[in-house]
Parts: structure tokens; sequence; C-alpha cells
């Protein structure tokens, strides 16, 4: 099932994100819990695509999993380093697994030398798969991409990729709804009008949230904060304070009309099955 026809019925809808395992990693442990994710029923789930080599594979293969769970998969592509014909074929290997929905992505700039691709921006890549067929998603930003200086060259940008064919976006993770608010606004005002599906990380660890802020500089909320200094070294405690956090976030979002949620699972089943029954009334499945 296409996303932008799960998104037009206007019922909430949470998906989930599960990514390959690293390289040379087993695939069981994946496995398992995207089978385990799928009994929560997600309206979607979606699958990061590999820095390299068998990551790679790995997304074709996850993403025809979740298809053989009777879950629609979105299936992560990224064109900073594709060619013509490797594109083509990460199509046909998507096709031919049942997968009818990609995110388009630029990906990260290879260290130490220019990309030798055909598809330099993501722009390039929602182009080139438009006559697919495929039902597109792309990313967006709602504090701005890391590499652009300015929100509104930010959201120009976002408006030609939309321009170009995406049916959805969906953000980076916030702490802070009144952030995605104000960002949704400028959106609208920019004449975006496609589907915004809101991105929600519950922390487990403290580890985790300073990793994230360095590597995508997310403002976190005095009262995000207070939670991680006050049980950030409590493994158990830390994981109900951030299944918590991000269910309030996900209910606020919820009652102030965002019916789309996207949560970043980390692979970690637990998490998403602690939400979903906090979800459970809200969702009435």
């Amino acid at each position: 099932m296409k996303i932008k026809d799960i998104l037009a019925s206007g019922k909430p809808a949470v998906s989930f994100e599960v990514f390959p395992p690293r390289k040379d990693a087993p695939f069981e442990p994946v496995r398992l819990a995207v089978e385990r994710l799928a009994r929560q029923k997600p309206s979607f789930m979606s699958v990061t695509y590999g820095a390299s080599g068998s990551a790679q594979a790995n997304t074709v293969e996850i993403a025809s999993l979740v298809q053989a769970c009777g879950v629609p998969a979105l299936a992560h592509l990224t064109c900073i380093n594709a060619s013509r014909d490797s594109l083509a074929d990460e199509v046909r290997f998507l096709r031919r697994a049942g997968v009818e929905n990609i995110l388009c992505l630029r990906g990260d700039e290879p260290e130490g030398a220019p990309s030798a691709g055909c598809f330099p921006h993501a722009i390039d890549l929602v182009k080139a798969l438009r006559p697919s067929g495929f039902c597109l998603g792309g990313a967006c930003y709602p504090e701005c991409h890391p590499e652009c200086a300015h929100l509104a060259d930010d959201i120009r940008h976002l408006r030609e990729k939309v321009d170009a064919g995406l049916d959805f976006v969906t953000t980076q993770m916030f702490f802070d709804n009144n952030v995605f608010y104000r960002y949704l606004s400028k959106l609208r005002d920019g004449g975006i009008t496609v589907p915004v599906i809101a991105g929600i990380m519950p922390v487990a660890n403290a580890r985790q949230i300073s990793r994230i802020c360095r590597l995508s500089g997310t403002y976190l909320p005095s009262r995000f904060k207070a939670i991680v200094d006050r049980f950030g070294e409590n493994q158990r405690a830390m994981l109900d304070a951030g299944v918590a956090y991000a269910t309030e976030q996900i209910i606020d979002l919820f009652a102030n009309g965002v019916n789309a949620v996207h949560v970043y699972t980390m692979n970690r089943p637990e998490v998403a099955e602690r939400i979903m029954s906090n979800l459970s009334g809200m969702l009435a499945r």
C-alpha cells in the first residue's frame, strides 16, 4: 500500500524505523526485531539505507521482510554515489520485493573526494524516480538542515523537491513540539501542502542523546535536559522517562491535529510496544 493513501485517510498513523545490521554483524537480531515490531501493526515501517556493501543489500531484504509481515515498507534510497545503472538495479530489486514506497535522500558526502554519482542532490533522485510509479517521500528539518545556513533557504529547497514529485515528507527528530508547530506553519506559508510526518525519538540513554545533539544540533528543552540529567545514568529509569516523554509528545501532536508520527525505534521493539500500549485508545486497533 502506498503511504500517501494511508495518510489521506485522516486517521492517526504511527510508523516505525528500522536499520540494517552493520557490516559483518548478524542479520538474525534485526529479523527478530522487525517481526516483533510488525506485531504492533504500525501504519508502515521504514528501512534505512546502509552506508556500504552488504548493508545496502540488507535494505531490500529487510523491506521484503516487512512486506511479508503484512506491513507496508518504506525503503530509504540514497543517491550521492549512484549511477543510472545502479539506481535502475535498486528500483528493480525493490519492485520485485513488492515495495511501493521510497524515501529519497542524498546521503552523506564521501570523505576526501567529491561524489562520482549522477545524482548530486535528492531532488535529482526525485526527478529520476517520479515516472516510476513509486510513492516518494523526503526528509525535512524543523531546525534547519545542518548544511544550510538559513531556514528560509532550506524550506525553499524543500519546496523544489516537493514540486519535483514528493508525496510526503518526514521530519528529523525534535524534542519540543513548539519547534515543529512553528516549522509546519512556515512550510504551509511557503506553499508546501503535502503531508508532514512528525519524527519522534524515544531516548533510552544519555549517550544516545549526546550523539544526537552532536550530529544534528537538535534543541533540547530544559524539561527534557532535567530528565536526562536526573535519570541518564540509570538505564531502566531513563527508558521509563524516555518512553513517557515521547508518548506525551505524540499525544500533544494528535491533540493538535497532527495525525502522522514516525517513531525512530533504534531497532528496540520494547520501546515501540510500550508507546503503542500508551496510545492504544487513540489508535483504536
